[in-house]
This record gives C-alpha cells, structure tokens and sequence, in this order.
C-alpha cells in the first residue's frame, strides 16, 4: 500500500452519513432531507453548502468534536495515511453553540487519540469563510493569533470563493502570517484563473486550495511551477461539482508536467462519494501515475506540511 498524506479536508465536510445519523439520534434531529439510503443528498453547490451545514450543526460539545476527528483518522489511518490536515471554523462552532476554544479542544483531543491508537499524525488549518465577509474572516484570523494551540498550524479561507475580492481579505492573512500560520487559500475552484492569480498576489500563500483553474492561463502555471507554489488538488470534488466534466479533462497530469507540485486530498469525501484512498487510485488510473509516482505526491504533501521541521523529517523518514 502507497503511504498517503491529506492537507485539505474540511473537519466537519469529513462525517460520514453513519455518524452523523448517530449524533441526529442522540439529539433528536431529522435529516431525512440531507441523507437517504446511507448517502447525503444535494443537487448544486449551493445544496452542497445546505447539507453540510445541517450535518455540522449535530456535533455540539467537545466529545462529539473529538469523536468526529478521531473516527476520521481512523479511517484515514486504514487507507496508508501517515498524516492529515484539517480545516477548522471557529464560526461553525459558535454557530454550533460552542465556544472556538471548546472545539478546538475537542478536536485536538480528537487527534491525540488517533495518534496513539493508529501512528497517524495530524494539524488543524483555521480558516474564515470568504461569503462571510472580510471582517468575519478577520476576526478568525485573530481569534487564531491570540490564542494559539500547537494543533493549529496554519490559516487559510474557505467558503463561496464567487464573493468579495482577495484583496479584500490581505489585512486578515497579515495577522495569521505574522503569528507564524502556514497560509493557504480556496482559489481557481468555482472561479477561474484570475481567482488564483488574485490569491497570490494579495494574500500570498504557499500553497492553493484546488488551483486547478490555472490551467486556464499558461503564464500563471508557469508562475506557480516557478514560485513552488503547491496545489491542494481534489479531483473527485472537482469531477462531483461539474468543475470538469471527467478525469479525461482534469488538468492534474497537465499541471503536473510542467512542473507544478501538485498533491492529492479528499475534500468533503462523504459527500462527494470519495477518499483519500479513491483519490490516489484516481491519480492511478485515469491519471497515469505508478506507485512511485504516487509516493512523490505523498513527499510533495509532507514537504508542503504546516508542521515543524523535526515532525516533517520523522514523517519523511517512514516513506523510506
């Protein structure tokens, strides 16, 4: 088996229908409308959005957050992933009834016990959501700043990349990179190439949530093989969500060999009837990547960490 490594999965977008439907009991919810016959169930990103909100809204205390994060792990941990990074909302928690610091205990807690339990080894990205607007993903940022956890290593935004300008957001990525945050952003997703270029220029990252769209502009992937900057591909998400039509079309390969660091990840992997593992064996077979080429992505994702150097050299070491 491939060792793998996740750094983009969105915590709560990571539950699957059996556990959510386990925490709609404890609480006495109907989710008849966003999960039927073991799946969830929507139409548009939009519905998308409508359905993990519901899902989100079942984990209400600690526990249930640190349930949530070790049972995903746990999973990963049986695909051959060796580490995970996973985004937070500090508002979906509030929206939860939860203070941000309740979640992030929950979730760390979460993580703990993967790690003793299956050797998987994991980091929290905080992230804003952009339709919420720049003061809203400003005050993620400096929620994270002033209270730092040694779980949270990075920062990034995430949410209806269609709204409001990336310069719109600089003042919010400042704070999170002078608290020592590893930045990435959603970017080239649902909007074209000049959402990513928007991205680089004015927030800076090193790395790029999706990015794919840069195909669309042979300078920017010139720009983004010369800079190192590392894409957070999904390609079942962007196949789910009609960003392509097929693998056939998906730039992976394209953006691959002409030297853009490119990784695998899951996203929302229930909802889009995906994993890490499906998003590996994508890579294989419609992609045309081998084990080793396969074990460069992992490298790729470990090299792209927000974790501190002593942990990515231990995490490097058992690729062997």
């Amino acid at each position: 088996m491939v060792l793998k490594a996740e750094i983009h999965c969105h915590i709560e977008g990571a539950a699957s229908p059996a556990l959510v439907e386990e925490q709609a009991r404890k609480y006495g919810v109907d989710i008849s409308a966003i999960i039927r016959d073991g799946s969830y169930v929507w139409s548009d990103f939009t519905t998308f959005l409508r359905a993990y909100d519901v899902a989100s809204m079942l984990f209400r205390c600690e526990e249930d957050y640190a349930l949530l994060a070790e049972t995903y792990l746990a999973d990963l941990a049986g695909q051959g992933a060796i580490y995970s990074e996973v985004f937070i909302s500090t508002d979906h928690a509030v929206n939860a009834g939860l203070t941000p610091h309740a979640y992030i205990t929950g979730l760390a807690e979460g993580i703990r016990r993967a790690r003793e339990k299956y050797g998987i080894e994991g980091r929290m990205i905080a992230t804003g959501l952009r339709h919420e607007g720049p003061e809203a993903v400003e005050r993620a940022a400096r929620y994270i700043a002033a209270n730092p956890h040694p779980l949270v290593t990075g920062f990034g935004m995430a949410g209806d990349e269609r709204m409001h300008a990336p310069e719109d957001f600089a003042r919010a990525f400042d704070i999170a990179r002078d608290a020592g945050l590893g930045i990435t952003v959603h970017a080239g997703e649902l909007v074209g190439a000049e959402s990513v270029r928007g991205a680089l220029d004015h927030l800076r990252p090193s790395r790029i949530g999706h990015g794919v769209r840069a195909i669309e502009d042979a300078a920017l992937v010139r720009r983004l093989a010369d800079e190192g900057v590392v894409l957070e591909v999904c390609p079942g998400s962007n196949i789910a969500l009609s960003v392509f039509p097929s693998y056939g079309d998906h730039p992976f390969p394209a953006l691959r060999d002409a030297g853009v660091k490119v990784t695998l990840s899951s996203d929302d992997p229930p909802f889009f009837h995906t994993s890490l593992a499906a998003e590996y064996e994508i890579a294989r077979t419609h992609f045309g990547l081998d084990d080793d080429a396969l074990l460069a992505v992992t490298r790729t994702a470990l090299e792209a960490a927000f974790v501190d150097e002593e942990t990515r050299r231990e995490l490097l070491a058992r690729l062997g």
